[in-house]
């Protein structure tokens, strides 16, 4: 029978989607098997001199600004990143003032970048859950399509296609989101190498 294998692969996805349940009832959108941290404790990446007096100043200073950006951007090497830190300290006439100016902005720019992706990743969630129901109805429908005793084999095939279609889609974005689940990780790891090359710098 034709769409037979899309139909057993459509009934396998909504079986998956019924079966998933997040790990921590507060998040129900989480889709990780990392559990959802909604922000970076600053004690967690920073032993240095208290940041109270600086937050949100580092936005006035352009070259800090410009430096946050390039050293939270993760594709710049974190031994480039040392190598820009080191560099801007040594020239600074304060180096723990602006060590920690520039830890500052660090750290508000990647946990900013980090809600951005765990936010993207609960709306991507909550797509896979719409998607899921909509497989699930066009499944039986074509399932009753072709238990009617005058087959309509158009109808059969546009709604075999759009089902081909609509569960290509889904696996996608589930390999997506497989692959986004380990950046805010990442982000957390970034932050913590930098911290330590700044602390390193103005002890």
């Amino acid at each position: 029978m034709r769409y037979r294998t899309v139909i057993v692969i459509s009934l396998a996805i909504t079986a998956t989607i019924r079966l998933a349940h997040a790990a921590d009832p507060r998040y129900p959108d989480w889709p990780c098997t990392q559990a959802k941290v909604p922000e970076i404790s600053l004690a967690a990446v920073w032993a240095g001199p208290p940041l109270d007096d600086v937050m949100g100043k580092w936005k006035d200073d352009a070259k800090v600004s410009a430096l946050v950006a390039k050293l939270a951007a993760r594709r710049t090497p974190l031994e480039e990143a040392q190598k820009a830190i080191t560099e801007y300290l040594n020239g600074a006439s304060d180096k723990t003032a602006s060590g920690k100016l520039l830890f500052a902005g660090l750290f508000e720019s990647l946990n900013a970048q980090r809600s951005q992706v765990m936010n993207g990743l609960e709306r991507i969630t909550r797509k896979q859950r719409e998607a899921a129901d909509k497989i699930r109805s066009d499944t039986l429908a074509l399932q009753a399509l072709q238990g009617e005793a005058s087959r309509d084999q158009a109808k059969i095939d546009e709604l075999g296609n759009q089902l081909v279609w609509e569960t290509r889609i889904f696996e996608d974005r589930r390999g997506v989101i497989k692959f986004v689940c380990e950046v805010p990780t990442a982000i957390d790891q970034r932050l913590f190498a930098l911290a330590r090359m700044i602390q390193q710098e103005i002890e």
